[in-house]
């Protein structure tokens, strides 16, 4: 599922509520085509049909102008003849009462019987059909039409609840600008972001979005990156710092170098995340979606009973009577408010996390997030800042001859313990080095002029039998260890800084019941010094990409759940092997932010603990609401196949659990985590 410039509305193989299915479509602000309404399935009722765009509550209710009509007939027969104790003609009673049925009803029945007409016969729409004409046989006319009303009154709240749903997330949708300044022939040119290429310059004026990736040209920029971070604090850039779609220029005009295509920005990844995080299902849709298609039948079958069974083992048997109590039970056994109330639930728990600067990549990994009891995590860029700075260097060569050289090669490389030593030799020459081999895990082999030179860590060393000096061991920062042709030439030592909010991330995972466990390909004097800071109890320094594999599959096969946090190429394989795969996004490879299930925008630890904890609230309501439709719509089925609860208890039971589930499930937007 892809989502380009001009595309946007997402279809979930979604059935009918009976069916156990629903859909949650997003649409995109230019997006007209109607013609095809696969979604809830409604054939008139699906919750997409009514809002365009941005279309208000207010476009829906006026929709529905028959059902509003047909309520006011039935609320004037009714105060009528229980008000006013008026005794209405019968033939005027069932003419009004006719028009009202078929007024609020006239979808729901014609749906019913195209769905006959397929094969389709257990369904929500024939379901209601049976149900209302069974009351109108008996002579139950304002009943009948008290049950359709209501039923639609359900479903418009729930179309109501889906279109909220999707502008909470459109919010996000439309920060992409429709139109882009960019610098063409010494001139400001207004055109379609999608038009512009890779290394074009665009104007950025104050209060604008940054409809592109790229690089800030002008000497200095403050934006605004709430949309992608979930972090209102304006972020200061300088020139050629990243600055990303979706950014808001909050102070003057600013010039920026485009980087990426307008499909390709981080922000177009992020709206396809999230748009696709909509179509996995989590197990409890899954399970309810596979119980529906067998309740369904069930219910028909125990409704067929109730009426048909009794006959032979009840004296004076009614068939009106028993018919009455077929109906109550038919009403109350449809299972909209589970399969609209589910799904809605979820859907908020990913827009929750969305506005927090976290990308959930499905439903299904908000349910197994809150099932981890152990976090794994990488140390460079994930607990740790990733911008390292020398601290020293000790060579036997000419000092600047030496860091010359060793920039050059490292010049090769993204890892920042490279750029580091890269950024310290901003002042000297560099040589393009050649013949460069990367040797994961330990660091790089190339040629700098005539020069064959080694740098990396002490391994890398080890592995071209280049002796060094037995005391680089005990050093305790990271250190990137030189050999010139073969023989060593010196180190420099790198030392990068602790986040500010990773110590009590690991405090509030504590408190949650998850271990923090740290991996790092980093030496073991520094990777413990780190863990002492942040009171992890268990680390591990000196792995290989492998090594990190080894030991979360060690964990697994130890029963533990397990969620792995990490930013760069190499944390790829034990970010797709955990339960929970969570990339850091902002300073992230590409190849970890498409692997992971979870992405954190803002690159900040604690919003690991924050995406468990949107899951525990998700699953808490999304279980409340489960529990709460099953029992109340159980014992109503109970007294209503024992002749104590009529058909009006039913409709206002089955649109009481249906109206509080969705309620319920909208107390996820307004968390605060």
């Amino acid at each position: 599922m892809k989502l380009g410039a001009s595309e946007g509305q997402i279809h979930h193989d979604a059935k009918d509520c009976c069916s156990g299915e629903t859909q949650i479509p997003v649409k995109q602000k230019h997006e007209h085509n109607h013609a095809d309404h696969d979604g809830h399935d409604h054939d008139g009722h699906d919750h997409d049909g009514h809002d365009h765009g941005n279309a208000a509550d207010d476009g829906l209710l006026k929709s529905r102008w028959m059902l509003w009509v047909s309520l006011a007939l039935l609320l004037g027969f009714l105060f009528v003849t229980f008000i006013l104790k008026i005794e209405v003609n019968r033939n005027l009673e069932i003419v009004s009462m006719l028009a009202a049925y078929v007024l609020a009803g006239n979808k729901t029945i014609a749906t019913a019987f195209r769905r006959v007409m397929r094969g389709d016969f257990f369904n929500e729409f024939t379901l209601m059909t049976i149900a209302t004409i069974g009351a109108f046989y008996i002579g139950e006319f304002s009943e009948g039409v008290a049950v359709m009303i209501f039923y639609e009154i359900g479903e418009l709240f729930q179309d109501m609840a889906v279109s909220r749903s999707k502008r909470s997330i459109k919010a996000l949708l439309d920060i992409r600008p429709e139109q882009v300044t960019v610098i063409r022939d010494g001139k400001d040119v207004q055109i379609a972001p999608g038009s512009v290429a890779i290394g074009e310059t665009i104007v950025v004026k104050a209060g604008e979005k940054v409809a592109l990736d790229g690089i800030l040209k002008s000497l200095h920029g403050t934006f605004n990156t709430a949309a992608l971070t979930g972090e209102s604090v304006p972020d200061q850039k300088s020139r050629n710092e990243a600055v990303l779609a979706g950014m808001i220029n909050t102070e003057k005009s600013v010039e920026v170098e485009v980087t990426a295509l307008f499909k390709d920005s981080k922000l177009s990844r992020i709206l396809e995340m999230v748009q696709e995080a909509t179509g996995r299902k989590a197990p409890t849709q899954l399970l309810i979606s596979r119980l529906a298609k067998i309740y369904t039948p069930i219910v028909f079958l125990l409704a067929v009973l109730i009426i048909l069974l009794p006959y032979f083992f009840v004296e004076n048997y009614g068939f009106d009577q028993w018919l009455y109590r077929g109906m109550v039970f038919l009403v109350i056994a449809c299972p909209c408010a589970l399969t609209i109330s589910i799904p809605l639930g979820y859907f908020g728990g990913i827009g929750l996390a969305s506005r927090n600067g976290i990308l959930v990549k499905g439903a299904n990994f908000l349910d197994v997030i809150t099932k981890i009891d152990t976090l794994v995590s990488d140390k460079t860029g994930t607990l740790t800042k990733g911008v390292f700075k020398v601290q020293k260097v000790e060579t036997t060569l000419d000092i600047k001859d030496f860091i010359s050289k060793t920039a050059s090669l490292e010049s090769y490389s993204t890892h920042p313990v490279a750029k580091a030593v890269v950024s310290h030799a901003s002042d000297l020459a560099l040589i393009k080095p050649t013949e460069v081999e990367e040797i994961s895990g330990h660091g790089l082999k190339g040629k700098v002029g005539a020069d064959s030179l080694l740098a990396g860590n002490l391994k890398l060393l080890d592995k071209f039998q280049v002796a060094y000096p037995k005391e680089l061991a005990n050093i305790a920062e990271t250190i990137v260890a030189v050999a010139v042709n073969g023989s060593y030439a010196g180190y420099i030592t790198i030392a990068d800084e602790i986040k500010e909010d990773a110590l009590q991330t690991v405090a509030e995972l504590k408190k949650l019941g998850i271990e923090t466990i740290m991996l790092s390909g980093d030496k073991e004097a520094v990777v413990s010094h780190i863990a002492g800071q942040l009171q992890i109890g268990r680390s591990y320094g000196n792995l290989l990409p492998e090594d990190k594999v080894r030991i979360v599959e060690q964990l697994k096969a130890d029963g533990k759940h397990i969620a792995f946090a990490g930013d760069g190429v190499n944390d790829a394989p034990v970010i797709a092997l955990a339960d929970v795969g969570i990339a850091m996004g902002a300073l992230g490879s590409d190849v970890a932010i498409e692997t992971a299930d979870i992405v954190i925008q803002n690159d900040q630890p604690l919003k690991i603990a924050s995406a468990i904890k949107v899951g525990k609230i998700t699953k808490g309501i999304v279980y409340q609401n489960i529990s709460a439709a099953m029992g109340v719509k159980v014992l109503v089925m109970i007294l209503g196949a024992g002749g104590i609860a009529t058909l009006w208890e039913a409709v206002f039971a089955d649109v009481g659990v249906a109206l509080l589930a969705i309620l319920n499930a909208f107390r996820i937007q307004g968390k605060k985590i």
